[in-house]
């Protein structure tokens, strides 16, 4: 029971306290790929956790190291001792454990099914409106407004409207559309659509809501670094001061939005790059965000399992 209650503590602490971002030049703004990544195995690190809790009060230390002996000294053949009945606890555990699986199931269908219809449509409402630029690559829309996004799926396009080629000077386009790749390649949509699954399956508990806004601002940081590594910082930065009022339609991603003026500032005055020790850092806390749950759960078992059986295991 220790660790159904370590685990349990961990998933209502980082639930409800999640670590605020540090403004600009935190660390996940210097790495946003890892900044993602982080983010989301936070959240996938309390499911799990609620979910190995339910596992240890359904499966107590010894029984899983009793049980784990007798499948090596069998190998494969079935327990001869019959499992003796469930407790209440037992199935009220395995119970929610089952329900709370099934949400995040439910919820994930939704927000892809609603994600494509979406984008379906307005993929139709492009073939008939918009025509392909060879030349930039793009699907242009006829349309007053200065915008640019990219409409992801298998057939992922970048689009612009006549209003942002009017605005923008060619180099501005250049790069802008090498924003909304950048998207396409990344397969942004997906890891907005994980973090929107979650916020909604836990009712946009504080963790998982603020995993999906920083999620959000994240993807259009690496989608600038992308960019940037083509196109100068000077056009991108220009090139959001035009598009910052501009509004993508749903289900796609849009270069302009609210996380304008920090891109702004961040491609202006960009802060250095994680250095190798800060990203071996990142990348330990993301291996024990992903891994701890499992062990915390496993290692009584297997404590159990060396204590009580290594005795009778023999390597010949």
């Amino acid at each position: 029971m220790t660790a159904a209650a370590v685990l349990a503590l961990y998933a209502v602490v980082a639930t409800a306290a999640p670590p605020r971002p540090r403004g600009g030049t935190g660390w996940a703004e210097r790495a946003p790929r890892l900044g993602i990544a982080v983010w989301l195995a936070a959240c996938a690190s309390v499911v799990a956790s609620v979910l190995f809790a339910a596992v240890a009060v359904a499966i107590p230390a010894p029984v899983l190291g009793h049980r784990l002996a007798e499948l090596l000294e069998a190998c494969a053949m079935l327990l001869s001792e019959g499992v003796p009945p469930a407790s209440p606890v037992t199935w009220i555990a395995l119970s929610c454990a089952g329900l709370i699986a099934a949400r995040i199931v439910c919820c994930g269908a939704a927000v892809l099914v609603a994600a494509r219809r979406e984008r379906r449509r307005h993929a139709g409402m492009l073939d008939i409106l918009g025509h392909h630029d060879g030349e930039l690559g793009a699907v242009v829309l006829d349309h007053g407004e200065a915008a640019a996004y990219c409409l992801p799926g298998r057939r992922g396009r970048a689009v612009i409207t006549t209003g942002a080629l009017h605005s923008l000077a060619p180099e501005q386009v250049a790069a802008v559309l090498a924003h909304e790749r950048a998207h396409l390649r990344g397969r942004h949509h997906l890891a907005l659509a994980a973090a929107e699954t979650l916020s909604r399956a836990f009712f946009r508990l504080p963790l998982f809501a603020r995993a999906r806004s920083e999620v959000a601002r994240l993807v259009e940081l690496r989608a600038d670094d992308v960019a940037a590594r083509r196109h100068s910082r000077a056009h991108i930065a220009a090139a959001l001061v035009r598009l910052a009022t501009g509004n993508a339609p749903a289900a796609t991603l849009g270069a302009g939005g609210e996380t304008a003026l920090i891109r702004i500032r961040r491609m202006l005055s960009p802060a250095p790059p994680l250095g190798r020790g800060e990203r071996l850092a990142g990348l330990a806390a993301l291996g024990a965000l992903l891994a701890g749950p499992a062990a915390v759960v496993a290692i009584p078992g297997v404590s159990s399992f060396l204590a009580h059986h290594c005795h009778t295991i023999s390597i010949f």
